[in-house]
């Protein structure tokens, strides 16, 4: 495995996970958004990763992991029973996103892992890179 396909999975790992966090400060941002409708009220998202499979010129098989959609989350919204809020419907619920706001911290937590580890992965490469120069002056 060469260098520049070591560089290319840990750099499509990177752009995925950088898609993972915006998605979740997205969801946290929107976490306590009031709806007076079901139908409009923000609902949790989350990337769907796939592995794709590359093969080089070398006959090298790798894959990179790739974004393949951004999808809505299917569990309930929140209803509360708040008559007093503008934006209470005709029955006086208002309905909150499905963002549960723990769940997206440890979300994140690991996103950020596995963002810094390939971050790790192209520091090594590049480290590598350079050592492999300096073997071919002496």
């Amino acid at each position: 495995m060469s260098f520049r396909d070591i560089s290319r999975i840990a750099g499509s790992a990177m752009t995925a996970q950088t898609i993972r966090l915006n998605t979740i400060a997205s969801n946290l941002a929107n976490a306590e958004s009031a709806s007076g409708s079901e139908a409009v009220a923000y609902r949790a998202r989350k990337p769907v990763f796939a592995a794709m499979a590359q093969g080089g010129a070398d006959g090298w098989q790798g894959a990179t992991v790739a974004v393949l959609d951004v999808v809505k989350s299917p569990a309930p919204l929140r209803k509360l029973h708040e008559p007093g809020n503008p934006l209470a419907d005709a029955d006086g619920n208002v309905f909150y996103p499905n963002v549960n706001p723990v769940e997206e911290m440890t979300d994140m937590m690991a996103a950020s892992r596995a963002f810094q580890t390939n971050v790790e992965v192209m520091t090594r490469v590049r480290s590598m890179q350079g050592d492999l120069l300096k073997m071919g002056e002496g």
